[in-house]
């Protein structure tokens, strides 16, 4: 089968297309045939360690296709079910699959569309639920709204009855998710959005703030959030990994501030999250209430040019490979 394996070293990654072995489900695997897998910003960025220095390994992180075998102790799943999973190497035709990071698709869905949920959605879930305990009736920012996991912030917080800022450099992408459901678009890419925020929310801040951008606007963040708010790191693609923290508005607001990784979590605490987001999420995703919004699909060969667009900044939701 063909696969895609990513080469790096301290400051360079090359991705080259090879020809492996199909593998073979352990116990509790599922094969699945992939029809689409989409991409992740953080996979490619060095500096988020997802990809360590003299690695070679396959890559890509979420995908859906059909069950054409599965392990000896799986039970929950049979050859020709439609799935979508989180898991690595799903840049490739086949993957082993851990059979409790695979989700029953529902009949609704496309694989193109079911391939941008399991990895995006969880980590949304891991923080507007599990750890941001998000309520009807609370406001939401995000930094960053209109990349792939603010526009599945957004489309959850709004499917969970909360109200939702955003904040982008592109007044078209702002535009485009007035449809989506956002309720205040704030055109800027700098730190200087509090302001408008405060004003929105009647002086009061946000409940909860999602930062996809990272340290440039962490200080600003604190100042946008109300009294016992919550801020969820998730990324830092403007590479800046350091800010001051306002100790003053930490006590007197008790806030909380938590990070979205699942870099040091085991399989079976990532695993855990699995059964809650399928039961919070997925009726919404079945009823159509939450559909991935996907900007582009690409043909399965034509990974580098996936990338080349995330890297431009252009896009608008999810990038998907065909395969």
């Amino acid at each position: 089968m063909k696969s895609y394996s990513m080469q790096a070293t301290a400051d360079t990654a090359v991705i080259e297309l090879k020809e492996v072995p199909v593998p073979e489900p352990g116990p509790t695997q599922l094969l699945v045939k992939l029809h689409a897998a989409s991409l992740n910003r953080g996979e490619f960025i060095l500096g988020h360690g997802l990809t360590k220095p003299g690695s070679n390994k396959p890559i890509g992180m979420e995908g859906a296709g059909v069950v054409e075998k599965v392990g000896s102790a799986v039970t929950t799943f049979k050859p020709g079910d439609r799935v979508m999973l989180r898991g690595p190497g799903t840049f490739s035709e086949y993957t082993a699959a851990d059979v409790r990071e695979a989700i029953m698709m529902p009949p609704n869905l496309s694989f193109i569309d079911a391939s941008a949920i399991p990895l995006t959605f969880l980590v949304v879930h891991d923080m507007l639920v599990q750890q941001g305990k998000l309520k009807a009736g609370e406001w939401l920012l995000v930094t960053g709204v209109s990349s792939g996991v603010g526009v599945a912030s957004l489309q959850a917080a709004k499917a969970m009855g909360a109200k939702v800022i955003g904040t982008s450099g592109s007044r078209a992408k702002l535009d485009r998710l007035d449809e989506v459901g956002l309720d205040i678009g704030l055109h800027t890419r700098k730190g200087d959005f509090s302001t408008a925020v405060l004003e929105a929310t009647g002086g009061k801040g946000v409940n909860l703030v999602v930062n996809t951008v990272g340290g440039s606007v962490f200080e600003e963040c604190i100042r946008s959030m109300a009294f016992e708010g919550r801020l969820a790191t998730v990324g830092y693609v403007d590479n800046q990994l350091s800010a001051k923290i306002d100790i003053q508005a930490l006590h007197a607001k008790r806030l909380t501030l938590f990070g979205v990784s699942n870099k040091m979590r085991t399989p079976e605490q990532r695993a855990a999250g699995v059964p809650a987001f399928v039961r919070d999420f997925m009726p919404h995703i079945a009823a159509g209430r939450i559909k991935p919004l996907v900007d582009s699909v690409y043909p399965f060969d034509k990974l580098e040019e996936a990338k080349a667009h995330m890297e431009a900044n252009q896009h608008l939701g999810k990038i998907v490979l065909k395969i």
